[in-house]
């Protein structure tokens, strides 16, 4: 069982492929703010969404200093294809071995219409450039999501 992560907690360590075929760590980002939102799957409405609105706002994450990365367990030809469908601009991970899903706490038992699976909780982490957790956002609702934490940011 993981330990529950908490601001002002150090963020975990990451290695995943990412979309464009090259690797992404938690070491990639030092010295810099990191938005770190994770999804359910990609080229689903609500995903598509996220995706977009972050998207939209990089280059106001970009001024205040903060890359963002979107993360699933969609396998990277997936998030290739999410991608280029939506012409999206942030960074996506794929982590199908669910190792970075389980550190941060975001992979487990979801419902939906009386039927149990497992599955990504869609939660967002914003990470100072010290590698501690500066927030966290469970149970994310999308509408307006990306704005709350560009906010955050600039105000870390």
């Amino acid at each position: 069982m993981t330990k529950a992560l908490v601001d002002g907690g150090k963020a975990p360590a990451f290695n995943l492929s990412g979309s464009d075929g090259g690797k992404i760590s938690l070491a990639d980002f030092k010295g810099r703010k990191l938005v770190l939102y994770f999804y359910p799957k990609a080229d689903t409405p609500g995903c598509t969404q996220e995706a977009i609105d972050f998207s939209q706002l990089r280059a106001a994450f970009e001024k205040a200093g903060t890359s963002v990365l979107g993360v699933s367990a969609d396998p990277v030809r997936a998030l290739d294809r999410f991608q280029a469908k939506h012409d999206l601009n942030v960074a996506l991970g794929s982590d199908e071995s669910h190792a970075m899903l389980e550190a941060y706490g975001v992979w487990g038992q979801k419902s939906m219409f009386g039927k149990k699976y497992m599955g990504v909780n869609r939660t967002t982490f914003l990470i100072g450039p010290d590698g501690r957790i500066a927030k966290i956002w469970p149970k994310v609702k999308v509408s307006g999501h990306a704005k709350e934490v560009l906010e955050a940011a600039k105000a870390l």
